[in-house]
C-alpha cells in the first residue's frame, strides 16, 4: 500500500509538471498568432512536430498515441489563435467527421454539409476555413465527385487523411435485435459478419450510418453499424467492435483549402493532366517522371468529358512542387501535355 501510494504521489506531481509544460507551449502558441500574419493552420509544420514526436518516442505509449495525444494539444493551442471552422460530409457522426477530430483536434468546429458541392462551395466562399472531403476507399475505389470538383474549383490540396474504417454494431441489446439499420455501403463490408452473427435480420438501408445510429438509439428492438463518433453521439453502447469483413478498410481525406503548403520534408503532390491525340503520347507524358526519378504512387483515368474516348489523367507523385527534380518534371509535362493542372504538394500523412 505504501508503494501504491508512492506512485500515485508520482502520478500527480508529474500532472502538475504536464500541465505548467502545456500552459507554457500554449502561451508561446498565442505569442507566435499575434506574430504572424499567415493562416493559423501551417499543414508543413504540424506534420514536421508530429513526426519528430513520434520518432523520439521512448515508449511506452505507441507512436500512434502520442500522435493523438498532440493533435489534441496542437488543436486546443491553435484554438487560442482563432476557431477554425472545418467542413465535411455529414450528417453528424459520419466517418468524415471522425477524420476531421482525428487531424484537427476537437478543438475545430467541424461543420456538416450535406453534400461534396455544398462543401467546396463553402471552402471556395470563405464561410469555413478548410475542409475535408473523401477521394478515395480501398474497397469502394475513387469517389468521382471530388476529383470532378477539384478538377473545376481555385482550392488547393494542403493535406492528406488516411481513416480506417471500422465498423461496430451499436444498440441496446443484441440478443432483442430484429433489424439492423447502416448506409449500404456499411452493410455490404460486414455482410458476412452479419450472416454469422445475426442471420435472418433484416437489414435496412438508410442514407448514413449517423442516421442509422438515430434510429437504432428511439428503438431498442433495432441496432446500427456505425462508427466511433456515431456511437457518441446518439450515446448507444458498442456491442460489437470492428465487425468489418475486410480489416484493413481504409477512406482517404483530402484537406482543401485557399492556401499552398510549403515543403515539409516529406510531401506528395497531386495533380492531373490530359494527353494530345497521337500515338505515343501518354508514354511521353509519363516519361519526365522516369528521367527526373520521380516516384508515382497513383495513376488513374477518368473522362474528360470534352469528347468521345478523351480522359484526363489523376496522379500521386513523391515530393514537394517545389523540389528540384518535381519541378523539372512537371515542366517538361507541361510542355508535352494538352492540358496540366497542380491541386497541391502537402505533406504525406503522418497521423
Amino acid at each position: 500500500m505504501n508503494e501504491l501510494k508512492k506512485l500515485r504521489e508520482s502520478i500527480d506531481a508529474i500532472d502538475l509538471e504536464i500541465l505548467s509544460l502545456i500552459s507554457r507551449r500554449a502561451a508561446c502558441a498565442s505569442q507566435i498568432g499575434h506574430l504572424k500574419n499567415g493562416p493559423i493552420y501551417r499543414p508543413e509544420r504540424e506534420a514536421q512536430v508530429l513526426t519528430r514526436l513520434m520518432e523520439k518516442n521512448p515508449g511506452p505509449l505507441s507512436s500512434e498515441s502520442i500522435s493523438r495525444l498532440f493533435v489534441e494539444i496542437i488543436s486546443a493551442c491553435r484554438a487560442l489563435e482563432d476557431g477554425m471552422k472545418i467542413a465535411y460530409l455529414g450528417p453528424e457522426g459520419t466517418f468524415s467527421q471522425q477524420a476531421v477530430i482525428k487531424h484537427f483536434g476537437h478543438a475545430a468546429k467541424a461543420i456538416a454539409y450535406p453534400s461534396i458541392d455544398d462543401i467546396f462551395r463553402a471552402a471556395e466562399s470563405g464561410n469555413v476555413d478548410h475542409a475535408v472531403v473523401p477521394v478515395e476507399n480501398t474497397t469502394g475505389g475513387t469517389i468521382p465527385r471530388t476529383l470532378d470538383l477539384l478538377l473545376k474549383s481555385p482550392l488547393k490540396i494542403c493535406g492528406e487523411i488516411n481513416l480506417r474504417i471500422h465498423q461496430n454494431l451499436l444498440g441496446r441489446d443484441i440478443s432483442k435485435i430484429e433489424k439492423v439499420y447502416s448506409h449500404s455501403q456499411s452493410l455490404l463490408q460486414c455482410h458476412e459478419w452479419l450472416n454469422q452473427n445475426l442471420p435472418g435480420v433484416p437489414r435496412m438501408e438508410v442514407s448514413s450510418n449517423a442516421e442509422a445510429a438515430r434510429l437504432a438509439s428511439e428503438d431498442e428492438k433495432a441496432g446500427a453499424i456505425a462508427g466511433e463518433v456515431a456511437a457518441e453521439r446518439y450515446g448507444l453502447p458498442v456491442l460489437a467492435a470492428n465487425i468489418e469483413d475486410e480489416p484493413n478498410n481504409t477512406t482517404r481525406f483530402l484537406v482543401i483549402g485557399k492556401e499552398e503548403s510549403p515543403p515539409s520534408g516529406c510531401d506528395k503532390t497531386s495533380l492531373v493532366f490530359s494527353a494530345k491525340n497521337r500515338p505515343g503520347a501518354l508514354h511521353d507524358l509519363l516519361s519526365p517522371f522516369a528521367k527526373c526519378n520521380v516516384s508515382m504512387t497513383k495513376f488513374e483515368s477518368r473522362p474528360a468529358g470534352t469528347g468521345i474516348w478523351e480522359y484526363n489523367f489523376f496522379a500521386d507523385i513523391e515530393g514537394h512542387r517545389d523540389e528540384k527534380n518535381i519541378a523539372k518534371a512537371l515542366h517538361e509535362l507541361e510542355e508535352k501535355a494538352a492540358f496540366v493542372k497542380i491541386f497541391g504538394s502537402y505533406p504525406s500523412v503522418v497521423r
